[in-house]
């Protein structure tokens, strides 16, 4: 009999979460149409299907057709219809006839850009971004442009800008009198989605717009350098240099190691010579080199190669150039075709934005996304490519891929943390608790939840029935919504001290509720500890009182709970 109270419990337990899996009925189905799709069977001769067709137009006055002129083999009509016409018509006997009677759902474009010009970015096709777009498009991410200066024409009146700086002609207003930064930042980050012009890589990260070059397009390493350092003291995660030159200089290597060391990720064009070496500052160990691809993927002629050089991405030729939008000799506005190895860097730049959008922060770390992510060029000789050609999509999935194992290799160490925390308390009451089955099944619902079910991957199923089990009793409170910021309901002695009410006079329910609160105590002193996130209170030191003071009310409530046995 105790047994199966036991079992009751436990079950009890379960059934929310197997009720709402079990009667979902797929992602999918929430489709829209307007349309019925029927398939007739094959072993049905075709005159008893031209008569049922005949029948049903009649009967419900509308037009029934083949959908096609590629659908007389396959037998597959469509006719208008909603989700109670759909119900009818598969209640009223026609199934016999057809293999199946289904929705005719709506599907759209995915991330199908609106910019009137998008559709002569073969660059952006070529990396694949629209996949990319798919994962992360750079919210929160600041790209340092340093170039000639960035104006603001109309297409880049979307995107954000942080200030920059005009190291030039020493002011802050680091507009463009050249043309050049204009376009390498539109590569990086053109309004997109705005019904104008053409489009980004990373059209959601901002720009900071470093002047280093002059009108004619020249610049000194001590500008350049200064630049670096301002960049990165002043928060920017990427740098693109759309320059180079010959020659190497300690002062610019400082800088850019000084901004590898604050987590900037650092970009530069090979160079244009043709010349089997890449130029500065593109040859340093910490910055990432990159040569230029025709729009048959072939490396540029104009494109150097070979000894420093890291990747490659597009950097147009003299039939198909890069379009961005960028400002005239007069300085106004025009949408123009560059080409070089300045507008191959800003596509790896921009495609470094979306990888540090996805939560990769380290600078090393991005670097091997995109080489790794790379698509190899074999019988690559004399190093045109790097370690490959630049793979927008490829690079965001290995990106979200590292991120996954990286957050659940942590989540699981965790919560194996909370569970042997929550064991280690027991040492205080051991000589009164009876460490019986539901005691167990307390300590593990409150202090890691069933973790591994983080594993499970169901498809076309609600995510939150999963993260619910597989959650401890103080994080039930956001695993519904997956938010970040706990419920402090949830995340406290309240919960416990419920089913202690309850369940305190019930010889086997007593020790299912002492186990959940000394497990929901070892859950609250570990989170403690990890910058916890509470609603209301949000991080630091709020919520670590909070969090700290509820698990010695949990630790106090066993005691007591203990004392009254």
């Amino acid at each position: 009999m105790r047994f199966l109270k036991r079992i009751g419990i436990v079950a009890l337990f379960f059934l929310g979460v197997s009720w709402a899996v079990c009667n979902f009925q797929g992602l999918a189905n929430k489709g829209e149409f307007d349309s019925i799709v029927l398939n007739f069977k094959q072993d049905i001769p075709i005159t008893e299907v031209e008569n049922k067709i005949s029948e049903l137009s009649q009967k419900y006055n509308q037009k029934i057709s083949l959908n096609s002129e590629f659908s007389k083999t396959e037998r597959i009509y469509i006719l208008k219809g909603n989700k109670q016409f759909l119900k009818q018509l598969k209640e009223s006997g026609l199934c016999d006839l057809t293999d199946y009677i289904e929705p005719n759902y709506r599907y759209h474009t995915l991330e199908a850009v609106n910019d009137p010009r998008y559709s002569e970015q073969w660059n952006l096709q070529n990396i694949n971004i629209e996949a990319a777009w798919r994962q992360a498009k750079g919210k929160g991410v600041t790209v340092a442009v340093i170039d000639t200066g960035v104006s603001h024409v109309p297409d880049l009146q979307k995107t954000e800008f942080v200030e920059g700086y005009d190291f030039v002609n020493n002011k802050k207003e680091a507009s463009d009198d050249h043309g050049h930064g204009t376009h390498v930042a539109g590569t990086v980050a053109q309004s997109t989605n705005n019904r104008y012009g053409v489009a980004g890589v990373a059209y959601q990260a901002k720009i900071m717009p470093l002047k280093v070059l002059s009108a004619a397009g020249f610049g000194t390493i001590s500008d350049i350098a200064e630049a670096i350092r301002f960049a990165a003291d002043n928060n920017a995660d990427i740098i693109n240099m759309s320059l180079g030159g010959g020659g190497a200089s300690q002062m610019m290597e400082d800088a850019i190691n000084y901004a590898h060391e604050k987590g900037v990720v650092i970009v530069a064009a090979a160079g244009n010579e043709g010349r089997s070496s890449a130029s500065y500052p593109s040859r340093y160990d910490k910055v990432i080199s990159v040569s230029a691809l025709n729009a048959n993927n072939e490396k540029a002629f104009y494109s150097n190669f070979g000894a420093g050089v890291d990747i490659s991405a597009p950097g147009g030729g003299e039939d198909k150039k890069i379009l961005q939008e960028t400002i005239d000799r007069n300085g106004q506005p025009t949408i123009a075709g560059f080409m070089g190895t300045s507008m191959a860097s800003p596509h790896v730049a921009g495609v470094a934005a979306l990888i540090r959008s996805a939560g990769v922060k380290e600078p090393e770390k991005i670097r091997k996304i995109l080489e790794d992510s790379a698509k190899e060029v074999e019988n690559d000789k004399l190093n045109y490519y790097g370690f490959g050609q630049l793979d927008a999509e490829a690079a965001l999935k290995l990106a979200k891929k590292g991120q996954f194992l990286l957050r659940l290799d942590h989540d699981l160490l965790m919560k194996l943390l909370m569970l042997a925390v929550a064991y280690i308390f027991t040492a205080w009451f051991s000589k009164s608790i009876r460490f019986t089955d539901l005691f167990h099944l307390g300590m593990v619902l409150g202090s890691s939840g069933f973790f591994l079910l983080k594993l499970v991957q169901i498809f076309d199923v609600p995510q939150w029935p999963l993260r619910l089990v597989s959650s401890p009793l103080g994080e039930w409170g956001n695993a519904i919504q997956g938010s970040i910021d706990m419920n402090p309901i949830f995340a406290s002695v309240l919960i416990p001290f419920c089913l202690m009410a309850l369940l305190l006079g019930n010889n086997d329910g007593k020790w299912f509720a002492v186990g959940t609160t000394i497990g929901m105590a070892g859950f609250l002193a570990v989170t403690t500890f990890t910058s916890p996130d509470l609603w209301l209170l949000s991080s630091g030191l709020g919520s670590q009182i909070f969090l700290g003071v509820n698990a010695l009310l949990c630790l106090g409530l066993v005691s007591l709970s203990l004392k009254e046995n």
